[in-house]
């Protein structure tokens, strides 16, 4: 007698039965089923309809090939739509923030226009903008919006409220008046600052501030400032003497404070480019970009983009609210760094690195002592890898874009060097022409007895 020959359907009935006789035998099999039952029983399903072993087998079999069928069907189709989607959501902001631009600068031409001119030489006169504020734990959204407001104009003064008033306003603030008052005084885009200043502004003390300072506007953001249910700048607004600005996106001191409590690392931003050191990026573009890899001759490749390393982790697909904080970091990175200028020849170039996390007014009087030393002041800000590695924890609690613009907001400093190498090498003293690095006197290593 003749074996049967084997056909596709009689191997695949043959290892159904094969499966399903192995399963249904099975002690775990078994166990899941009955206590199934049980539940199926005290929920009164009858005993004739209760589940066996079989059904159990061929139902999860079922579910499990329907998942992976669609995973594989469709799972690539939701990646690609989710990369379009994130692709869309970084043009379209990339062209409010193009658009936000374009639109101070018609603001500030339509100021300048407005101006009156002065009598000897018909140019228009220094139009001077009035900002105020508490800028308790100051970051680079306060830093920003400076630059906003002082892009209104020509000449930028900023009342720092006092503690007093802070107190009987919104409960006492976490840095002192003294403290403050350097942050604010250490930002470039500042002009002069004003000590003391109350928290509501009254009509007498913008009289004040108008006359006295030779103000011509006050500048605040966008969201409404009401104390006591009333408007802070009613005043100014009235005599139409008053100007807007956007609020910073992601960034605020809740969520800065919000960071420190929940200890989590994922405002990090995670190198990308797989070299041991990191790599360094000058933002004047004079030193171009070295990489772990050097050309024969012992020279860094140049790179000209200076935005490639932070592009480059913009092409990662992560949740869209990380990846609109991701982008207007970039974006500002750019707005910051305009005016940055390499050294000239000749120039005594100092050089201090450090993680520089939660800027601050220790930070600012170090970078003032440090750039006194020389005509040329860069600063290296170390990676979140390499300052988590050193300090542990969820630390840094602000991300190497947040610090870089903390640093570049500081007018002590000339130029910065992003993703800094923890150990200077001479082949990098040669490259950017240091002539001294400055460093303080308590460090990482002082704290961990590392030498």
């Amino acid at each position: 007698m003749e074996a049967e020959p084997i056909t596709p359907l009689t191997l695949f009935l043959s290892l159904r039965r094969f499966v399903l006789q192995t399963c249904t035998t099975h002690p775990l099999i078994t166990t899941c089923v009955s206590h199934i039952n049980v539940i199926l029983l005290k929920i009164g399903i009858p005993e004739k309809s209760l589940l066996t072993n079989e059904e159990f087998v061929l139902t999860s079999t079922a579910g499990v090939v329907t998942l992976v069928g669609y995973y594989v069907l469709f799972g690539g189709r939701h990646r690609r739509k989710r990369r379009r989607l994130a692709e869309e959501l970084r043009e379209a902001q990339r062209r409010v923030h193009s658009l936000e631009e374009k639109l101070f600068l018609a603001k500030r031409q339509e100021i300048l226009a407005s101006s009156p001119a002065r009598p000897s030489n018909k140019q228009p006169r220094q139009i001077r903008i009035f900002m105020d504020g508490a800028f308790d734990v100051m970051h680079y959204g306060h830093m920003n919006a400076f630059r906003l407001g002082r892009s209104l104009g020509t000449y930028l003064i900023v009342g720092v409220n006092s503690d007093e008033s802070i107190t009987q306003c919104k409960g006492p603030p976490l840095m002192n008046d003294k403290e403050r008052l350097t942050m604010v005084e250490g930002c470039k885009f500042v002009d002069e600052v004003v000590p003391n200043c109350p928290y509501i502004m009254t009509s007498e003390y913008l009289e004040y501030i108008f006359n006295t300072y030779q103000v011509d506007y006050v500048v605040h953001g966008d969201d409404p400032c009401i104390v006591d249910g009333k408007d802070v700048y009613a005043s100014a607004k009235k005599r139409g003497r008053y100007r807007s600005i956007p609020r910073t996106e992601g960034v605020s001191t809740t969520d800065i404070v919000g960071r420190m409590l929940l200890m989590t690392k994922e405002h990090h931003m995670s190198r990308r480019r797989g070299e041991s050191v990191g790599s360094i990026l000058s933002l004047s573009g004079s030193f171009g970009m070295m990489d772990a890899d050097a050309d024969d001759g012992g020279n860094y490749r140049e790179d000209d983009d200076d935005n490639q390393i932070l592009n480059e982790d913009s092409k990662h697909i992560g949740p869209l609210g990380n990846q609109s904080k991701f982008l207007t970091t970039t974006n500002l990175l750019r707005l910051f760094s305009a005016g940055v200028k390499p050294p000239q020849d000749g120039m005594k170039v100092v050089y201090v690195d450090g993680a520089w996390d939660m800027f601050h007014c220790g930070h600012v009087e170090f970078l003032k002592e440090a750039s006194k030393r020389g005509d040329y002041l860069i600063v290296g800000i170390h990676g979140d890898t390499a300052v988590n590695k050193r300090r542990g924890g969820n630390l840094p609690i602000m991300n190497l874009h947040e610090r870089v613009l903390s640093v570049l907001g500081c007018k002590y400093a000339n130029d910065v060097l992003i993703d800094a190498p923890v150990e200077i090498t001479p082949d990098m003293i040669a490259s950017l022409k240091i002539s001294e690095v400055v460093h303080g006197t308590e460090t990482d290593s002082s704290h961990t007895g590392e030498s």
